[in-house]
């Protein structure tokens, strides 16, 4: 009896040709499991294909939900955001996909997992530190890291010489990841930053010189950091997302174009389209200004760069982001109210932020009249937050004295 590997499967061209390899270069009986994060159309003619290829048998998991409470929500709570532009799509979906990679090599007696991460990007990371946190007793085989395959051209060969269809063609190159958060976009074109994306580059976002004249306006409900209605109608995780993504996507909200650092040193251009994200986030962030005392907020500020950090490179099972979330969850007990949000041609931007939480006092801020804060106090305040300055200045005036 060979011995069985379980490979995460997309259907894209990269694991379309690791099934027969896995079976020529090592003897393996192989599973296939495609996870659908969201993927919609994409995941319909995998079974069959997957059977085609090669594949003992297919697994097609749905674990959307999961994906939106346990690793989508965390991290927008965190207000984590790679590098201030990336909100970390395919990033967190790594993490989970790997994890129920382990659970079904579990179920199958599978001895090894695979993917089709090349040795040049951070997925290979994301995938392999999930199972080094689960099941540190798995092999891991990266095919890009031992065959002579050495670009896409090359494997769109191989495939053809095998009768095996592939949804990339040498017009469109580009290398895509899409889930119910977001699609990215890398290659071809886009290699060189210079270069500005495409007409048809956008898959899910509509153009912002396309999107409607007149600006849509939307009110999102938080309770403790967490999404839970719009526009007063309570709605469900999932739906609420994939509901944000059509009407952001409608009004042009969304697009992300950045040169990133890689967690394997080199830089990497990449063009996201996030519309429910985008909101989602902006949202969220009014309603900290407003519920968050200056303190929490700028060491939140700190937190939020370390948790994307941490989530970019694929670190989710580990005890330092347990912990920051533990942090998270106590600045969130009380960031509940609404932001309502204007989407128009690309822009999103907050209209009107309330909360029963509040730390803004209208009565303390006035430039009107008021009975609450007495002027003067702010001259003894200034003489004693200014006094390492003066005390300095007068050595340095006496000083130059001598």
């Amino acid at each position: 009896m060979s011995k069985k590997i379980v490979l995460a499967y997309s259907g894209g061209l990269d694991t379309s040709i690791i099934i027969p390899w896995l079976k020529e270069n090592y003897g393996y009986e192989v599973i296939a499991m495609a996870a659908d994060v969201g993927q919609g159309e994409e995941l319909e003619p995998l079974r069959e294909k997957a059977i085609k290829t090669g594949a003992s048998k297919i697994y097609i998991e749905d674990v959307k939900e999961e994906f939106v409470t346990d690793f989508i929500f965390p991290t927008l709570k965190a207000g984590a955001i790679y590098e201030q532009k990336y909100l970390l799509g395919t990033s967190f979906a790594r993490p989970l996909i790997a994890k129920r990679l382990v659970e079904i090599a579990r179920q199958e007696g599978a001895e090894a997992i695979s993917h089709g991460a090349t040795g040049k990007g951070n997925d290979q990371v994301r995938f392999e530190l999930t199972v080094k946190a689960l099941a540190p007793d798995l092999k891991i085989i990266a095919p890009w890291r031992e065959w002579n395959i050495r670009s896409r051209e090359d494997a769109m060969d191989y495939a053809e010489a095998r009768g095996i269809p592939v949804p990339v063609t040498k017009k469109r190159p580009y290398s895509m990841d899409r889930n119910l958060w977001h699609l990215s976009h890398e290659g071809g074109d886009l290699e060189n930053p210079w270069n500005e994306p495409l007409e048809d580059l956008l898959m899910i976002i509509t153009p912002p010189e396309k999107a409607p004249d007149k600006p849509t306006y939307i009110e999102i409900d938080f309770e403790k950091g967490i999404p839970v209605a719009i526009n007063g109608e309570a709605q469900k995780p999932l739906d609420l997302v994939l509901y944000l993504n059509e009407v952001a996507a409608a009004n042009g909200v969304g697009i992300a174009d950045m040169v990133e650092n890689r967690l394997v040193g080199m830089k990497s251009r990449g063009v996201y389209e996030t519309p429910g994200g985008t909101v989602l986030y902006n949202a969220h962030r009014e309603l900290e200004y407003l519920c968050l005392d200056r303190q929490t907020l700028h060491f939140k500020e700190i937190v939020a760069a370390k948790y994307a950090e941490l989530v970019y490179d694929g670190v989710w099972y580990a005890p330092i982001r347990e912990a920051l979330d533990g942090f998270v969850d106590k600045t969130q007990e009380f960031v509940t109210g609404t932001v309502r949000m204007k989407l128009y041609k690309g822009n999103c931007t907050p209209a009107g932020t309330r909360s029963p939480y509040s730390l803004y006092n209208e009565e303390f801020v006035t430039f009107g009249e008021d009975q609450v804060y007495n002027q003067k106090d702010a001259e003894g305040f200034i003489n004693l937050f200014g006094l390492p300055l003066k005390v300095r200045a007068l050595m340095m005036h006496g000083k130059n004295k001598k």
